[in-house]
């Protein structure tokens, strides 16, 4: 097969890698044979200069014929893009999704730094950690978060770390300054948070342990990813704290709160369950 050049979101140029687009659609879920007929239907579209973009588009197309539910992983960078324009502050998101990792969190609260007072979007705690957690959201997935971010934020975490320090009961904590975003670092971001220990956390950094990674693990997909329910209600759900998939599983009742009929809300709790790999018996019902 001959070699093409696609282009990415940022405008780079990169070698088409089956691999790749096969390892993404496995990890969505796709059994060895669906793979196999959207990896043979994807290049027979290829040629020099294609988007990213556009074969995402045709693999999730193919994808959502086969199974809902593996559509719904797939979009997962899709569907943290949409809390923004849903107007869900990203910050929440990052909030609600370390509570499952069983954190204490607070949101958006202002603390009082050695020199000066910060607000900050989360603090999150757990056992011995304490850490201090700056959030970037960007609604183009184009935009990287450049060494000036990290560079900031460090300083800001330094001057709360002092006064933390300073406080009984933190002598044996360990503290730390998180940089979480839905896109990508520079590798000069990268490069200053590993000589500085500052935590960052971006779409596919670190490598294997990223923001899709951490999602996929716990099977925390965004409500965003479901096809069953239109943008609106989705919307709705969001004003009620209703972030996950999962919380649908775990309580379908959440469903009643927005209006939809039994067959649709059969339909969203299904799709919700299947992206969630959760059991019919699982439900509260």
């Amino acid at each position: 097969m001959a070699t093409f050049n696609v282009v990415k979101a940022s405008g780079e140029r990169e070698p088409f890698y089956e691999s790749k687009l096969r390892n993404s659609l496995r990890k969505a879920g796709a059994d060895q044979q669906i793979t196999d007929k959207i990896i043979h239907s994807i290049q027979r579209i290829l040629f020099e200069g294609i988007t990213t973009e556009k074969i995402y588009r045709e693999a999730f197309k193919q994808l959502r014929q086969y199974s809902n539910s593996s559509a719904g992983r797939y979009k997962l960078k899709e569907a943290l893009l949409e809390l923004g324009p849903s107007g869900y502050p990203f910050e929440k998101f990052i909030g609600e999704l370390l509570i499952r990792l069983g954190y204490q969190t607070d949101i958006g609260v202002v603390i009082d730094g050695n020199c000066v007072s910060h607000e900050i979007d989360v603090i999150a705690e757990k056992d011995d950690e304490h850490f201090m957690i700056e959030c970037k959201f960007h609604n183009r997935k184009s935009h990287k978060c450049n060494v000036k971010i990290p560079l900031y934020i460090q300083s800001r975490f330094k001057d709360v770390e002092r006064n933390w320090r300073s406080q009984s009961g933190h002598e044996d904590k360990q503290h730390q300054a998180w940089v979480v975003t839905n896109t990508r670092f520079t590798t000069d971001a990268q490069q200053y948070g590993k000589c500085v220990g500052l935590k960052l956390l971006s779409w596919d950094y670190p490598e294997n342990n990223g923001l899709k990674d951490l999602i996929g693990h716990v099977n925390l997909h965004p409500i965003t990813s479901l096809s069953t329910l239109s943008n609106q209600k989705k919307k709705l759900l969001l004003e009620q704290n209703v972030v996950f998939c999962k919380q649908i599983c775990e309580d379908k009742q959440v469903l009643r709160n927005i209006d939809l009929d039994s067959h649709t809300m059969n339909r969203v709790l299904k799709e919700a369950m299947d992206i969630c790999n959760v059991k019919n018996n699982s439900v509260n019902r």
